[in-house]
């Protein structure tokens, strides 16, 4: 894939700095160190062990199941959820971790569709078909009980955001305290040049909306239900 072009980059800082009143500056720039940096002592002490019992007491707020499973379990307790919420047909990324992770024969059922078999308007409308979205969490957010997912490739967002329930495979290991460690792992990346995805998922749960009266509707623009099934992977 080519590397993006930035287009009218100077025309646009120099209206910035005129607003201003100054010219652009070039150089001399430095990033400011804060002497009160709160965002990084929240939990930081906590084990995974702590990080889980957060995130499954968020989970409990924002209307999201959980379910636990070691790496043998995964399959069944999987085959669990979708009966729990009547579903069959499953759209899933085309991701090696659900083969690292015991599913090939999960995988390879005909009522699973793997995204990137298909063009991709067809992707799309096959997905919106599936009763459930089934993919990995890059990372997980204890304190939000959010899950990160980091799409591109075979890893279409659509999967998370277009069947009626979805279901978060969630590692013990991509377990953090906050946004901050997230953030910083993502500014790391892009420092070291390396490519990140044009599209990064923060997902808490089943879709929610509320109007002026706080009235919450769950399920107007996404999934309606969604479960996390935490792997010990430790």
């Amino acid at each position: 894939m080519a590397q993006g072009t930035v287009q009218n980059r100077e025309s646009f800082l120099n209206n910035i700095a005129e607003k201003l009143g100054r010219e652009q500056r070039r150089s001399g720039v430095e990033h400011p160190t804060y002497t009160k940096q709160p965002q990084w002592d929240i939990m930081v002490d906590y084990t995974t062990e702590q990080l889980v019992d957060v995130l499954k007491e968020q989970c409990t707020a924002i209307h999201t199941d959980v379910k636990e499973a070691t790496i043998d379990e995964l399959p069944a307790v999987i085959d669990d959820v979708m009966k729990e919420y009547g579903a069959e047909k499953a759209a899933v990324w085309d991701d090696l971790r659900f083969a690292e992770f015991g599913l090939t024969s999960f995988m390879e059922r005909p009522d699973i569709n793997i995204w990137g078999s298909a063009p991709d308007e067809d992707d799309i409308k096959i997905t919106e078909q599936a009763d459930v979205g089934i993919t990995f969490s890059d990372y997980t957010l204890a304190e939000s009980g959010t899950v990160v997912l980091m799409n591109g490739g075979g890893k279409g967002q659509s999967v998370s955001l277009l069947p009626t329930y979805y279901i978060a495979l969630i590692p013990l290991s991509t377990i953090v305290p906050r946004m901050s460690q997230v953030t910083r792992k993502i500014h790391e990346e892009v420092q070291a040049g390396r490519r990140t995805p044009s599209c990064i998922n923060f997902i808490s749960g089943p879709s929610n909306s509320a109007d002026i009266e706080l009235n919450l509707v769950v399920g107007v623009h996404g999934p309606v239900k969604a479960s996390y099934i935490l792997i010990d992977d430790l």
